[in-house]
Order: structure tokens, then C-alpha cells, then sequence
């Protein structure tokens, strides 16, 4: 069991735990999840961590199957440059590996921002904190649980 599977069974959360056999050859984490649990990209969000300013970390929850908009990160943020975090960053203060990193029970909960796309959908997945591990909720469950915000965040990857 993963922290952030604890916080959600804590806290009296309905989930559903998915678990797959996670292919490290893969190019992608998250898209890996939607195919191996065939559910559309749209439904699978990836968690992102970036600095705002140089100074603070912001977690951004994004659909698979696009890009994350740093500048619309930024303004959503109330700041003006964001960039993506190194990964040693990333790990330090989450305390989860890259393609297994929850928004969920992090060592350091660090403020998060969902993609507005998430409120579409009855339910969304997000990883459970190790990769193979997702764990579907609903959006509305999961921006209370982070005190997140919702706004326009992605953009389409083919763009």
C-alpha cells in the first residue's frame, strides 16, 4: 500500500485501486496506464511538478494525452515564469519515483492545480505512488483533498 492509497482509505474516500504489469520500455508512463487499462487518455491524468519564479514548487495534474501549458500554469499560479522541475527535485519533495508520482500524500504537499478537462468526467485516474498503481476517484474528491484549483492547463499534443 502506497501513502497516498492510505490517505484515500484515511479519509474515507471512495476509490477504485487498478494495478498493472508496468513495462519499464514504454515511452510513457501514462499513456501506458490508459492502453493496459483501457480507459481513453482523456480519463488518465499525469502529475507534473514545476517551479514557479525560480522559487516555489506547483504540482500540475494534466491529461496523458497532452502537454502542460507553463505559461498558463504560471498565471494560474499568480506568478509569472514556471518550468518543469529537475527530477531529483521532483522525487526530494514528494517522495515518489518519476512515472509513480501521486498528488496524493506527498512528503511535502506542494500546492496543485488540475486541468479544468477533469471535471468532465464522473471519475479520473491519477497514479497511486508507484508505477503500474493508478487509482480512480473523482475530481471534485481529489481537488478537496489537494485544496487544488481547477483551470485550463493543457494543451493538445499534436499542437
Amino acid at each position: 500500500m502506497t501513502p497516498a492509497i492510505e490517505l484515500l482509505r484515511n479519509q474515507s474516500i471512495r476509490h477504485v485501486i487498478h494495478e498493472y504489469a508496468h513495462d519499464p520500455e514504454h515511452p510513457s508512463y501514462g499513456l501506458e496506464a490508459a492502453e493496459k487499462l483501457r480507459v481513453s487518455p482523456e480519463r488518465v491524468f499525469k502529475t507534473l511538478v514545476a517551479s514557479l519564479d525560480e522559487k516555489a514548487l506547483l504540482v500540475a495534474i494534466v491529461p496523458v494525452a497532452t502537454h502542460l501549458d507553463l505559461k498558463a500554469l504560471a498565471r494560474a499560479a499568480g506568478g509569472k515564469k514556471t518550468r518543469m522541475a529537475a527530477a531529483a527535485d521532483v522525487q526530494r519533495s514528494t517522495g515518489y519515483v518519476l512515472g509513480g508520482v501521486s498528488p496524493l500524500a506527498q512528503k511535502r504537499q506542494l500546492r496543485s492545480f488540475i486541468d479544468q478537462s477533469a471535471q468532465q468526467h464522473e471519475t479520473i485516474y491519477i497514479s497511486a505512488g508507484r508505477r503500474g498503481l493508478e487509482v480512480e476517484l473523482g475530481s471534485e474528491e481529489l481537488r478537496i483533498l489537494l485544496d487544488a484549483s481547477f483551470a485550463a492547463l493543457s494543451t493538445d499534443k499534436s499542437a
